[in-house]
């Protein structure tokens, strides 16, 4: 690969994640609930007694900060980072918790939020500039220079069976739209073309999937994972530059779900 085609692909991959990216977050709204542990990919395994939400103190106490992540650079997210209650649509309703994970957006029952930003520490990479560098080491130099996953993660704590409710409905609505949906958040149209389960293991329970998005033709992997503690709901929402312009294949941050759950015990 030429270095001119190297940046063309960099250019046309960051334009496509970062434009979902810009979006990946949310306020509040709701969602249909529905606890069917026989449903297609339901089911929840909820407390034996109603779970006590956590406060906005106790949630803010739980959440990733700076330093929980090793190799990750945690900061909080801001206002320009919200979505209006109202302003995720979808073209299936069924689908409408998984767009509501994919933003950031808590369920109906939620009695407090947290949300923040995880991004990869850049990697120490070559020192020549592009245009010196060989066809394959130029390639090989923008993989690495966009192999870095960013992670929006949502804490919301619900009162009662709010948080198990909250979990079925999103594991069932992945099921019901695993050939895809759009999402459109403030007039821009998202096209999700596929939902495939993932494995990911932590809290009472958790769910990953991969959700490939499409604009015209052109195909983009993200990765979503939700994790439910007693009374509170995590979800992450993952994207990796280079992954989105085919270079490498990036899997479920594991690690940042593994901390998530670690202050959340």
């Amino acid at each position: 690969m030429r270095a001119t085609a190297v940046r063309r692909t960099a250019l046309a991959a960051s334009a496509a994640a970062l434009a979902l990216l810009a979006t990946a977050c949310g306020g509040t709204s709701d969602a249909d609930k529905k606890d069917d542990k026989d449903a297609a990919g339901g089911g929840s395994s909820a407390p034996k007694t109603p779970a006590k939400a956590l406060t906005a103190a106790e949630l803010e106490k739980a959440t990733l900060a700076q330093g929980d992540v090793k190799g990750r650079k945690v900061t909080k997210a801001g206002p320009a980072d919200e979505v209006p209650a109202d302003g995720v649509k979808v073209d299936k309703e069924a689908c409408l918790p998984v767009a509501h994970a994919m933003y950031g957006v808590a369920q109906k029952g939620s009695v407090a939020t947290t949300k923040r930003k995880v991004i990869d520490e850049p990697k120490a990479g070559n020192k020549k500039s592009l245009e010196d560098l060989a066809d394959g080491e130029a390639e090989d130099a923008f993989k690495d220079a966009f192999d870095l996953t960013s992670t929006f993660v949502a804490l919301n704590s619900y009162e009662g069976t709010a948080g198990p409710d909250a979990f079925a409905a999103l594991k069932k609505a992945a099921a019901d739209c695993a050939g895809g949906f759009t999402a459109t958040v403030a007039g821009t149209p998202t096209k999700v073309a596929s939902i495939a389960e993932e494995k990911v293991t932590g809290g009472d329970e958790a769910a990953a999937w991969t959700v490939t998005s499409e604009d015209d033709g052109d195909k983009a992997p993200f990765k979503l994972v939700a994790l439910r503690k007693e009374g509170t709901v995590a979800t992450f929402f993952s994207f990796n530059l280079a992954a989105a312009g085919g270079g490498v294949t990036f899997e479920v941050p594991a690690e940042v779900v593994a901390a998530q759950d670690e202050k959340l015990a």
